[in-house]
């Protein structure tokens, strides 16, 4: 990475860094906006020059342009000065995040940690793929204490992988008291931050490599597949680095340019989310027809202690849990009437979305903390007091004839 586009360490505000990480400069002559730098073979003008360009590796072009573009760098940046890292790595897809620092990390015979609550995709890449390559995993409680992590650890425990909070239950995990644990075995620590990209500092609660998929939040406007990887030391994000160029993943400059100009926002769309989702989880929480909001920020949800300590805001998903007594075809019809909230499994987006999640839900433990069916709504930037009165309405479906219709009607 370029000097000029490094991280600047000054302590200005993260909404000012957002504004200008990246860019050239206030007193620049030229548009305010980077180009899309586009390509795939990079010229030098001699042999020797090529030979001086492959010796200083990671700082300048190579062969080809997959992984130092002029378009690359800025988005690279401004994701390590959001998290507080030291540098990032992109990938083409949030998944892809995941999964790589895993492999880079990862090798046969070792033993991996994983929350119960962790993304779907996640736990199918460590039953199939880490398993097939020798990688045994064991899955904890999401809520499970240092002192307990401590008996889960093992000789060849190499990685500890968190996400907080929990996928569709949305459990806090004590991050750095397991982090601490963690590293008195030797165990690198990765957690997926998705959740909480700048309300929650990873590198200042013990975690090594935090991972993001840039698709949701970052992007903004539910039209970019990216994700990140970001380190707190350079011999990690070496590491991150290698595994990258070695295993042939890389983002599109297209995506990174629309993922730059999404960010420039990122701080006023998500506060304006924030408090929309915390409105319309108070809502929730006082409807007859819901047994408890799973949103962390909100006062009395599961995990809001943990979340006041360590969280400078949140995210606008949540989960709730409905009354015992609604069906599975309930939960369907409700989702089905909504009319501002679309079905859809992303989020980040400026949209509203639900999904019933209760039929997606995969555990390893006993999962007898819900007797009710489970709805995930991501609050988007439509106006709260309209969300609210298509949710009251949706409620009201509940109690009517619903059975046989399906999600998919």
């Amino acid at each position: 990475m370029p000097d000029d586009l490094k991280p600047s360490g000054k302590k200005h505000h993260y909404t000012t860094r957002l504004s200008h990480a990246g860019r050239a400069g206030t007193h620049v002559h030229g548009f305010v906006n980077l180009p899309v730098h586009r390509g795939s073979t990079v010229l030098m003008p001699t042999v020797a020059d090529r030979d001086a360009a492959g010796a200083k590796k990671f700082d300048q072009y190579l062969s080809y342009g997959a992984h130092d573009n002029p378009t690359l760098f800025p988005l690279e940046t401004m994701i390590a000065e959001i998290e507080g890292g030291t540098r990032a790595q992109l990938y083409g897809t949030g998944l892809a995040a995941v999964i790589m620092p895993l492999l880079a990390y990862l090798k046969s015979g070792d033993h991996l940690l994983m929350p119960d609550s962790v993304y779907g995709p996640s736990r199918r890449f460590a039953n199939g793929m880490l398993a097939g390559y020798g990688v045994t995993t064991t899955f904890f409680d999401p809520t499970i204490s240092g002192t307990d992590l401590l008996a889960l650890l093992q000789p060849n425990t190499r990685v500890l992988y968190l996400e907080s909070p929990g996928s569709h239950t949305f459990e806090v995990q004590d991050v750095p008291a397991l982090a601490a644990v963690a590293h008195g075995n030797g165990t690198k620590v990765l957690m997926d931050n998705t959740w909480g990209l700048h309300h929650f500092q990873p590198f200042q609660h013990g975690v090594d490599v935090s991972i993001q998929a840039l698709t949701k939040y970052a992007g903004g406007h539910s039209d970019v597949m990216l994700g990140s990887v970001t380190t707190n030391s350079d011999e990690d994000w070496h590491i991150v680095r290698q595994a990258a160029i070695v295993l042939g993943q890389t983002a599109s400059p297209d995506d990174a340019w629309l993922c730059l100009r999404g960010l420039r926002t990122l701080a006023v769309r998500m506060d304006h989310q924030q408090q929309s989702a915390l409105k319309v989880a108070e809502f929730l929480a006082q409807q007859p027809e819901v047994k408890q909001v799973l949103y962390p920020a909100l006062p009395g949800a599961p995990g809001h202690a943990m979340w006041k300590r360590d969280f400078s805001g949140a995210a606008s998903l949540f989960g709730i849990e409905l009354q015992p007594g609604f069906s599975t075809e309930q939960a369907y019809a409700f989702a089905n009437s909504l009319e501002l909230f679309g079905i859809g499994a992303s989020w980040g987006g400026f949209e509203s979305l639900v999904v019933p999640t209760s039929g997606e839900i995969v555990r390893n433990r006993p999962n007898n903390q819900f007797s009710g069916e489970l709805v995930r709504l991501h609050i988007g930037l439509e106006a709260p007091d309209d969300l609210i009165a298509d949710l009251r309405q949706g409620l009201d479906v509940l109690h009517t004839n619903s059975i046989g219709l399906s999600a998919a009607e």
